[in-house]
């Protein structure tokens, strides 16, 4: 029996059916609210609605769990690569070694942009931000595969899809080339997803290039972690310009461009700006404590997170990852000491176990990237190449969804009412 929750308006009450899923808190049906009651619900940033039923990622943020399609995420970076992890938000289960070998076949077969979209970048300034590039590029993708635009043919979305994963590390390369002004390269389809990113970004064509593995493995580790996480702000968009029947590479450029927020994507480059403000280990405790002061506007950067109220379970993987880097190439880097002293005082500092300021994610990706000598204008564009997986796998299921409708939030009206128009004398 289906539960449900009274609501009692002027001595009128209407019953609202709660929903459970298969994990997390349980949700209030309130699609007919309005219809029955004349009235809206308020919930800015939709901080408490559920604006979707999804089988792809959940979280506890409490508990530091997140899980895709049901496998914790060190599970998969353990005994997956990228594009396993691909595969399964896609198509919801691991794959096969045929299921593998066919998926790969596909994204390696869709590596290359057209030559005439090559000449793209030069309408950019070569100061360019790479994301504004990125913005432009993969928008621009819609005016080139036309047999991949059609939303209701299901094999069009699954080739838009795979166009989508295997070109994004192309797009994102050549920018960073053309920003700095190199030739921009061209995939080699031979290599691992990871290895052929790095490959177009470092390689240049008078002198050979070979992938360093443990950078590899970083990198793919990077990409598993960033892949998907639930109803975040950049998904949210693509869910939102997706319900209008736009195309699938519209769609993703809108979530390249809500990312490109700090307050979303750009969390690890304020990491890197934050530890080269604090400059040695010895000024640590002089940040500390202007941290704790809530009338000094400095905060710790890469502490906290919005949904993970525990360890953020990627920042685990993640500093394995930096150490493994750093130390195979031999950077012995200040800002690590600086990090791994941080973090320390953060899980030991009654100050932050009350407030649950726990390292996350960006805390340590910010400082391979820089290891790798990869600016910070390019952290969130890697951003987004992993989480275009999760942007296709969300669009994919959205539009499958039969309950799926265009998106239209109302509002609380605090404006004038109506008036008569008078000029001003």
């Amino acid at each position: 029996m289906t539960r449900k929750a009274i609501l009692t308006i002027d001595g009128k009450s209407i019953e609202l059916p709660i929903l459970q899923g298969s994990c997390g808190p349980e949700v209030i049906d309130i699609r007919n609210l309005h219809q029955e009651t004349g009235l809206f619900s308020y919930d800015p940033g939709f901080t408490s609605t559920a604006s979707c039923a999804s089988a792809i990622t959940y979280i506890d943020g409490d508990k530091g769990i997140l899980l895709y399609r049901g496998y914790p995420v060190q599970q998969l970076v353990d005994n997956c690569d990228f594009l396993d992890t691909a595969y399964l938000l896609i198509h919801g289960e691991i794959p096969g070694v045929s299921e593998k070998e066919k998926f790969e076949r596909s994204i390696s077969s869709h590596t290359m942009v057209h030559e005439q979209l090559r000449s793209f970048f030069q309408g950019f300034r070569r100061d360019a931000h790479p994301m504004a590039i990125m913005v432009g590029i993969v928008g621009a993708l819609s005016a080139f595969y036309h047999d991949s635009l059609d939303i209701d043919d299901v094999e069009q979305r699954e080739i838009a899809t795979h166009r989508l994963i295997a070109k994004m590390p192309t797009i994102a390369a050549m920018a960073f080339n053309y920003c700095r002004g190199r030739p921009l390269p061209y995939p080699q389809n031979g290599l691992s997803y990871a290895q052929n990113f790095l490959k177009m970004m470092f390689s240049l064509p008078s002198e050979s290039y070979q992938v360093n593995p443990i950078v590899a493995r970083a990198i793919d580790r990077i990409f598993i972690l960033h892949a998907d996480h639930e109803q975040n702000a950049s998904t949210s968009t693509v869910r939102l310009a997706g319900s209008s029947r736009a195309n699938p590479f519209a769609c993703i450029a809108s979530g390249i461009a809500a990312l490109w927020g700090p307050a979303h994507g750009g969390a690890n480059e304020a990491v890197l700006a934050m530890l080269r403000q604090i400059g040695t280990k010895d000024k640590i405790p002089e940040f500390i404590e202007k941290a704790k002061n809530k009338n000094d506007p400095f905060r710790l950067m890469g502490f906290g997170h919005r949904v993970y109220k525990n360890y953020d379970p990627r920042a685990r993987i993640m500093r394995k990852s930096c150490h493994e880097v750093l130390e195979q190439l031999g950077i012995h880097d200040p800002l690590l000491e600086i990090a791994i002293e941080l973090e320390k005082i953060a899980l030991e500092d009654p100050y932050f176990i009350e407030k649950k300021l726990y390292p996350n994610v960006d805390f340590y990706s910010g400082i391979i990237f820089s290891a790798l000598e990869i600016p910070p204008s390019m952290f969130t564009v890697i951003f987004s190449v992993a989480r275009t997986v999760g942007w296709v796998a969300q669009w994919n299921e959205m539009m499958a969804d039969p309950a799926q409708k265009i998106g239209r939030p109302r509002q609380l009206y605090l404006g004038h009412p109506e008036r008569k128009f008078m000029r001003p004398s």
